[in-house]
């Protein structure tokens, strides 16, 4: 892909501010763009090919001159370009910034948001998943930091192991024993819906294992010791590893 030059936005962005009364100058001092009106804060503009992290490194330095800096980046089209532009936006909220995208087909440009205080709203509803999470996971299966999803030992698949676990070693079992002794008490639903395909239905509220469970005992040996481990730790009771 050709590299936008950086000066390619500025008439646009130049137009933009001085059709709001501002008389604008490119290069002063060690910003992109500098508008003035009046006795009001300077309007500050750095001007980037694309979004980089020295962009809002030098966007925060400008905030030690004004309140009022914004950053620009062309814009750009697809999938991947408006999820970037999204979660830059989101970014520059935070960060206080102003955000502009410069279509450069036409000179059309467009400002996201304005510069202004960010101030946090926490969601109540994921701070509750969050520590529900927290609480349903027995140990400390994950090391903080890894990358692949699909690798990470969740509450529910613990869950799903503890009631495996069991049916291992009682056989075809009812599913209120099974909630019984693993202390999980939505066991039977976790292994109606059968999410990794580790159970079977034999008889109307009794489960055994699949030919895909029987494969998870071993595949699933270490983590299944881990949480035994862990719930003897925890002064807990129930079977999770076989006999």
């Amino acid at each position: 892909m050709t590299r936008i030059p950086e000066t390619d936005l500025y008439l646009p962005v130049k137009r933009l501010l001085e059709g709001q009364g501002y008389t604008v100058k490119g290069e002063v001092g060690a910003a992109d763009v500098v508008a003035v009106r009046g006795d009001e804060d300077p309007v500050l503009v750095e001007l980037k090919s694309g979004f980089s992290l020295a962009l809002f490194h030098q966007a925060i330095e400008r905030q030690s001159i004004s309140d009022a800096v914004y950053v620009a980046v062309p814009a750009m089209t697809g999938r991947a370009s408006y999820k970037a532009l999204v979660e830059n936006k989101k970014l520059c909220r935070r960060l206080g910034l102003g955000l502009i995208t410069v279509r450069l087909s036409d000179g059309f440009v467009e400002i996201h948001c304005d510069p202004e205080p960010y101030k946090p709203r926490q969601s109540k509803p994921r701070k509750a998943r969050l520590l529900r999470e927290f609480v349903r996971l027995v140990g400390d299966p994950n090391s903080g930091g890894a990358s692949r999803r699909n690798s990470l030992v969740t509450g529910y698949r613990q869950e799903a192991l503890r009631c495996l676990a069991l049916l291992e070693q009682l056989g075809p079992t009812k599913a209120a024993i099974v909630a019984k002794q693993t202390r999980i008490v939505h066991a039977r639903r976790l292994m109606s819906d059968n999410h990794y395909g580790w159970f079977e239905r034999i008889q109307a509220g009794i489960y055994t294992l699949s030919p895909k469970g029987v494969q998870a005992i071993g595949d699933y040996a270490v983590e299944l010791e881990n949480i035994s481990a862990a719930a003897r730790a925890a002064g807990q009771s129930e079977a999770v590893t076989s006999p």
